[in-house]
């Protein structure tokens, strides 16, 4: 039996509301103890102790909505490389979206990612399989065959269902086995060939712009028939105040549904496309500095639940193009936690709420045992120092794509550790 004893952190463990001194004892792969007594029977004998003075202990991230190329894409990443950077930025675990080639639409895929992410991956995997065939938006997929080979949520991934008549049965469907449907909203039609976010900026810098309204419509769409069926819904990334509220009013309703926020939408605005930089062509765009406000608000008093990622790579054929022709998305699993510390150090939210955000909440949303520091756990963790200063630079990153919205961005806050099962995945070296 192995132990490792981590003395005199500050242990920050959302899922029991913990925030104090102690230590973490750990057996094998398993958390024994974990708070202010962990010491008090002195270290065992033999156990590999880490001092983590100074530093927050947390229970490793959970990062709900992640791309990875593998298979079809690997030049963009693999699901190694993906794991790589996942481990550097303290994720532990990760939700896999379908967009692979062929899509994950099959059980036998589901299980083929299972098997390639056992063979060959630092962090926990778990895949989201598609509603409907080839995210073709009309064939509903098996969901009970799918659920059976491991698949965690259900969603079209990048893809917005356009059919209502699709998605109510999709809804009802899921029900029954009481899955998580979770979804994009943007109307394609009111999208049309919009490239950021419609208003002024975009009229100066002549570029086509996407109205708020073209992701409201949709997500009211889907809350009514969330509503109408009873499913467990989740908006996977929203980007503006109408929808905070729609979303706040389906809840006050009782209805069950949960909203997510992608880091790039809580961190910056649209002002940073002015330089036509292709790295912030995102989706949903990026919005004014209002919208951006009322995000962190929102995550700050609970409509919304959980901060993504939304980790994306694109290589330099999709990006190094004019704005209105490269492929949006950006990568963020090695800066989901420091780009998050941002809003923890200008005190628009509460370090408890920010570590939950990305722990127990998406753990509890995806129904993983995960995001927590409770004894018996496995002992997924991240030891973090809060105030390490830091520059994003490329040849740094783990990623096999570059496309970093925080390029050159100073950061404070870093994972100097990452353990998955009581091994350790991930150390700084710096």
């Amino acid at each position: 039996m192995s132990t490792t004893l981590l003395t005199h952190g500050r242990i920050v463990d959302p899922s029991r509301r913990m925030d104090t001194i102690g230590a973490v004892l750990i057996e094998d792969d398993k958390i024994v103890g974990a708070g202010p007594d962990g010491l008090n029977q002195g270290a065992p004998e033999g156990a590999t102790i880490i001092d983590c003075r100074g530093h927050v202990i947390a229970p490793g991230l959970v990062d709900g909505r992640v791309f990875i190329g593998e298979p079809g894409f690997e030049h963009r990443e693999t699901i190694r490389s993906a794991s790589e950077a996942a481990a550097a930025g303290g994720v532990t675990s990760l939700v896999m979206m379908p967009d692979t080639s062929p899509v994950m639409d099959q059980p036998s895929l589901v299980e083929y990612v299972l098997r390639t992410a056992r063979a060959t991956s630092l962090v926990r995997i778990h895949p989201a399989a598609a509603v409907t065939r080839g995210l073709g938006g009309s064939e509903m997929t098996e969901f009970g065959l799918l659920r059976e080979a491991g698949a965690v949520a259900f969603t079209d991934g990048r893809h917005t269902l356009d059919n209502p008549v699709v998605l109510r049965r999709a809804m009802s469907y899921a029900r029954d086995f009481d899955a998580l449907i979770a979804m994009e909203t943007q109307d394609n039609a009111l999208a049309a060939n919009g490239v950021m976010n419609e208003g002024k900026l975009a009229t100066l810098m002549g570029l086509p712009g996407i109205p708020r309204e073209a992701e409201l419509i949709p997500l009211q769409r889907d809350l009514a028939l969330a509503a109408l069926t009873g499913a467990r819904y989740h908006a996977a990334k929203i980007s503006c105040v109408m929808s905070a509220d729609a979303i706040r009013r389906a809840k006050d309703n009782g209805h069950r549904v949960t909203a997510g926020v992608s880091i790039n939408h809580l961190s910056l605005n649209e002002n940073d496309v002015q330089g036509y930089r292709t790295f912030y062509r995102l989706s949903p765009p990026l919005r004014d500095e209002l919208e951006r406000h009322a995000m962190a608000n929102a995550l700050a008093d609970g409509t919304i639940d959980i901060v993504v990622s939304s980790h994306d790579p694109q290589d330099v054929d999709t990006k190094r193009l004019p704005f209105d022709e490269a492929a949006p998305g950006a990568i963020g699993l090695e800066t989901l936690l420091a780009a998050l510390l941002r809003r923890v150090h200008d005190g628009t939210l509460p370090l408890m709420r920010a570590i939950e955000v990305v722990t127990s909440a998406p753990a509890s949303l995806f129904g993983l045992p995960y995001g927590t520091l409770r004894p018996g756990a496995k002992a997924d963790i991240a030891i973090i120092d809060l105030d390490a200063p830091w520059e994003v630079s490329d040849k740094d990153l783990r990623s096999h794509s570059r496309n970093s919205c925080f390029e050159n961005a100073r950061m404070s806050g870093r994972v100097l550790r990452t353990m998955v099962s009581g091994e350790t995945v991930f150390e700084l070296n710096d």
